[in-house]
């Protein structure tokens, strides 16, 4: 019963998050990307396709798309195959911008639902996806 709800959860939440960051002409995958490295600092490719629990050819075509949006650059890593990425000043404005949306948004669809609730919901989360990753 828990995973139908989680799966009846998910489309919705999915289609009506690309409703509202289609406001600023980003999709999911690309609002998940900025986020972790605005969270992380210069992740590698590899972090990313990781984080996303994705294939590197996905993260890679993504990438390419925010880096021609402006919104994303390599930058140096320690070794000269690392590619590492992190936002360009129009990125950080951008991500500001979707932020805003993202935040109410969010706002909006928990009302009714406390904060311990939340905090319960996520740990939950957490546990049935590390179980899943051993």
């Amino acid at each position: 019963m828990f995973f139908q709800q989680l799966t009846q959860l998910y489309r919705p939440f999915e289609s009506k998050l690309n409703v509202e960051l289609g406001k600023h002409q980003l999709y999911r995958a690309q609002w998940s990307i900025l986020y972790y490295i605005v969270n992380i600092g210069s992740p590698t490719l590899v972090d990313i396709s990781n984080y996303l629990g994705v294939e590197k050819p996905t993260v890679t075509r993504t990438i390419n798309r925010l880096e021609e949006l402006g919104y994303v650059k390599h930058v140096p890593g320690k070794d000269r195959r690392e590619k590492r990425m992190q936002l360009t000043s129009l990125g950080q404005q951008v991500y500001k911008e979707v932020r805003e949306t993202v935040d109410e948004f969010e706002k909006e669809i928990i009302k009714g639902v406390s904060e311990q609730e939340l905090l319960e919901a996520i740990h939950v989360m957490k546990a049935i996806r590390n179980n899943l990753l051993m």
